[in-house]
């Protein structure tokens, strides 16, 4: 062998050595941030944990079909999701698919679910309907969301009420909606069935010509009413099926993207639209401790329209709740009146 064939292999061996060894420190310094990363977010959340006011230790949880950043989206036809279908053929693709989870056929299923299982396999129903949105589970607490999935955990003793609101829009162009009144009535069907929801405890706003209107004021007076009147003990479900927007944020600045999130009542060309910053105030700071409250958003943009600050997206990529990131935590517990010195800057 020439001296020059011997150079010639060796330049050959590093060549492909180089990029080789350039991905092992690649993958080393990523594991390394990772790990940093992981132990900074725990040390947050354990401060945050440590300090967060009473105000927000309460027991709310909410159920979004999608990402503040996605749509919502309605399909057309139910019946491929096997549910009842007391008004007409089209329904929520959050609302059917959850549906079609705990209630299939009208029946609760033989295995308890875990919050875990029950996003993932939305997410997986959603993904082979062809819908792109990622179901997400945020909580004023950290939940352990390997634990049984429900919407009224065995300590809500009390009375049990509901807010179910479907607005389909009627008459309007564009925009007008068509699973919005089915959404409710199978889910009224399944919380009382199941939950032990009565009927006098649930009020129904819907654009159907038969139940309250859901117009701007009738939501939010409808709102106060049910926290008004809850105790210690009592159980709220909250459902809303129409439309749902995003807006300029306009005073806490808590928003990462700038933007509210907001529902739609029908009479939003007069009314206006009802921000995130109206709920958190009639939904959260009122209501009274010791009572469990979960909401489920069946809209676009909805994913953080309570700024609760944990998060579980059923993306299959995170394993337990964290902070969300996409929420501002200084001016969140600027909000709300505590401080946290030293952990946010």
């Amino acid at each position: 062998t020439t001296l020059a064939q011997h150079k010639k292999r060796n330049d050959a061996h590093f060549t492909f050595c180089r990029p080789l060894r350039l991905s092992f420190r690649s993958f080393i310094m990523g594991r390394f941030l990772r790990r940093i990363r992981k132990r900074f977010e725990e040390s947050q959340k354990e401060k945050f944990e440590e300090e967060k006011p009473a105000v927000a230790r309460k027991d709310i949880r909410m159920i979004s079909g999608c990402e503040d950043a996605q749509t919502s989206a309605d399909v057309s036809n139910v019946n491929s999701f096997r549910l009842p279908d007391p008004h007409g053929r089209a329904g929520g693709a959050c609302t059917s698919t959850l549906l079609k989870i705990l209630y299939k056929d009208e029946h609760i299923p033989d295995d308890d679910y875990s919050f875990t299982e029950v996003l993932r396999l939305m997410r997986g129903i959603l993904s082979d309907k062809g819908f792109t949105q990622i179901p997400q589970l945020t909580s004023l607490n950290p939940i352990d969301v390997s634990t049984k999935f429900d919407l009224v955990p065995d300590s809500a003793t009390g009375t049990r009420r509901a807010v179910m609101i479907g607005i389909n829009y009627v008459g309007h162009d564009p925009g007008e909606l068509r699973g919005c009144h089915n959404d409710v009535m199978n889910m009224k069907k399944y919380i009382m069935d199941v939950h032990g929801f009565e009927e006098d405890n649930i009020v129904i706003l819907m654009d159907d010509g038969e139940n309250t209107e859901p117009s701007h004021d009738n939501i939010l007076e409808a709102y106060k009413k049910i926290i008004s009147e809850s105790e210690s003990g009592d159980a709220v479900f909250l459902h809303y099926s129409g439309h749902g927007t995003k807006l300029r944020d306009d005073d806490w600045g808590e928003e990462e993207d700038g933007f509210d999130e907001a529902l739609v009542p029908l009479d939003f060309h007069d009314n206006g639209m009802i921000r995130d910053d109206d709920l958190y105030k009639i939904l959260i700071e009122d209501l009274p401790e010791g009572v469990h409250l979960v909401s489920l958003m069946d809209c676009c943009h909805s994913g953080t329209i309570l700024d609760l600050p944990y998060i579980f997206k059923g993306d299959g990529e995170q394993e337990k709740m964290e902070l969300d990131e996409g929420i501002d935590l200084d001016a969140f517990l600027g909000r709300i009146g505590g401080k946290i010195s030293g952990l946010f800057g």
